[in-house]
């Protein structure tokens, strides 16, 4: 039963920091990245579909997105999807394409979205410190109803720390790279 509350405690810490790196994905650095389309959805034949499910999305450059619909007749959806989107891009179509050329982040926009980035990263942190204290409070009713005794509940909850401590790394690893993506001129 311990090991039960471990294992699940680790998977949802692991899971904590992967929610933490797809939020980071999200915000605009300034350079070109085809993770920033994935929240946009596109009204295709009366469903809201992934612009990544109706059309080609590349990166041929560090600040532009190509996206090529495979069904030309979406291509005005697509483009309105983008425009209306809260990302601030402007798409250019051609007939043929959608080109989205990323600008450059100002010297204040980009420390407003490092405060962003690091209040996404203490998010993910609170998230992997209530895991911790729920795989505890399953350890202290183990111990109560006489399952385990008082020092394996300690032995348990240190490998429970020692997780947080882990994942509460990886999530402050993601934050200095994003940061330092960020503040990259």
């Amino acid at each position: 039963m311990p090991r039960t509350i471990l294992r699940d405690a680790q998977t949802r810490m692991q899971k904590a920091v992967e929610a933490t790196a797809r939020d980071f994905a999200h915000v605009r650095t300034g350079r070109a990245s085809a993770s920033l389309l994935d929240n946009i959805r596109v009204d295709y034949y009366g469903t809201k579909s992934p612009i990544n499910q109706v059309a080609t999305i590349t990166i041929p450059e560090p600040r532009l997105i190509v996206i090529q619909p495979w069904d030309k007749t979406v291509m005005k959806d697509v483009e309105r999807a983008i425009a209306q989107s809260d990302l601030g891009l402007n798409p250019n179509n051609d007939g043929n394409v959608i080109r989205i050329q990323i600008p450059e982040l100002t010297t204040e926009r980009r420390q407003e979205l490092t405060r962003y980035v690091a209040k996404l990263a203490e998010e993910g942190r609170v998230s992997i410190r209530n895991i911790r204290r729920d795989a505890n409070e399953a350890l202290q009713k183990l111990e109560k109803s006489r399952d385990i005794s008082q020092d394996e509940r300690h032995t348990y909850e240190a490998q429970v720390q020692e997780f947080t401590d882990q994942y509460t790394d990886q999530t402050n690893e993601l934050l200095k790279s994003k940061e330092a993506e960020l503040l990259e001129l």
